[in-house]
Parts: structure tokens; C-alpha cells; sequence
């Protein structure tokens, strides 16, 4: 009887040990990167673009504002420094669209790209946008938000145009980057969400 008795202290003394060792969290082995990695201090990211305007980048707020005021004006030119300021260096810009056919197109931009395609459109056309409603989603100091949005030849006409861009951004502790912007635009079939109009 004492034998059994021991047998089965031991198998609940080793259950419970097992138990214990799952609730515990596993360190986990961590992954060593090459060495051609690119990591940056907040201070390196900002040496490689223009200066930004501190009430630009200070607060997620502002730099949704800023996202739509710097690309908004009339026929000329914009202001691309404060433009790249606001900007990861490595940022993506990307469309996706209906083609004649029918068929999706996707029409993807660096920095540069994007600096030369629309100062080319802007030069010769007015053009206003504005976000409608901003939904973000936090975790840590990463940030998504899909902003809806109206696009205008004057701050006063009816729009030509409306869409939904989703805007991933980060903090890096010291401000706030734009990493990419994606959007489509509202369309027959593809009609802007009641919750995403004014």
C-alpha cells in the first residue's frame, strides 16, 4: 500500500512539474540577422531625409493631416521636402485600379517615383484632397488606418473622385513616419462603405 502510495505522489509531483514548466513562457532562441541588415536609431532614419516641420510629425493626428495637405494646392508646384520628410526613405506608394478591360492593374511607387509622376500631373492640374473618416488600429508603435478620402480641382467644387487609402505608420519613440500608402478608389460595383462617407 505505501508503494502505491509513493507510485502516486511521484506521477502527480511530475504532472504538476510539467504543468508548471508549460505555464512558464519559453525563452525563445533568438534569430541572429546577417550583417547586411539595415537597422536604424530614429536619429539615422532622420539624417536620410529633409528636415520635418515638428507639428507635422508630432502626433498620428497631425501627420494625417499633413499626409493630404502637402499634395493639395493649385496648378504647380508642391512642397517636396516637407513632402520626403514625412516619409520611411524605403516608403511604397501603391494603386490598384480597373483597367479598360476591366482587369486590376496594380501601379507601385518609391519616394522618387512618386515625386516625379505627380509633380508632373500637379504642375499642370489643380488638385484638393482631403481625408473624410480616419479609422486607426494600434499595436506597439505600429499604426494602421484606413482614411477615406475626396479629391478636388478647388477646395469648393463637388469631388471627382473618392477612395479609401490604408496608411501604415510607425513611432519610432521620437515621431511619427508614413511607411505606405495602398488605395482604390469608389467606383460602380465598388461603392465607399456607409461608415467611411462623411
Amino acid at each position: 500500500m505505501r508503494r502505491l502510495f509513493y507510485s502516486l505522489l511521484f506521477w502527480v509531483a511530475l504532472g504538476l512539474t510539467m504543468v508548471a514548466q508549460k505555464a512558464e513562457p519559453q525563452e525563445q532562441e533568438k534569430v541572429q540577422l546577417p550583417p547586411q541588415t539595415p537597422i536604424f536609431t530614429p536619429e539615422a532614419l532622420a539624417a536620410k531625409v529633409p528636415a520635418a516641420k515638428a507639428e507635422d510629425v508630432k502626433s498620428l493626428d497631425a501627420i494625417l493631416v499633413a499626409i493630404y495637405d502637402v499634395i493639395s494646392g493649385p496648378a504647380g508646384g508642391r512642397d517636396w521636402k516637407r513632402f520626403r520628410s514625412l516619409f520611411l526613405p524605403q516608403a511604397r506608394f501603391t494603386q490598384v485600379g480597373t483597367g479598360p478591360d476591366g482587369s486590376k492593374v496594380v501601379i507601385a511607387w518609391n519616394v522618387d517615383e512618386f515625386v516625379r509622376d505627380a509633380g508632373q500631373v500637379f504642375a499642370k492640374e489643380p488638385f484638393f484632397e482631403k481625408a473624410i473618416v480616419n479609422r486607426p488600429e494600434s499595436f506597439g508603435n505600429v499604426t494602421q488606418v484606413f482614411s477615406s478620402y475626396e479629391s478636388r480641382h478647388s477646395p469648393t467644387d463637388k469631388p471627382f473622385e473618392r477612395g479609401i487609402n490604408s496608411i501604415q505608420l510607425l513611432n519610432d519613440g521620437t515621431r511619427w513616419w508614413v511607411l505606405s500608402i495602398l488605395w482604390d478608389t469608389e467606383r460602380a460595383g465598388n461603392p465607399l462603405p456607409a461608415e467611411f462617407r462623411k
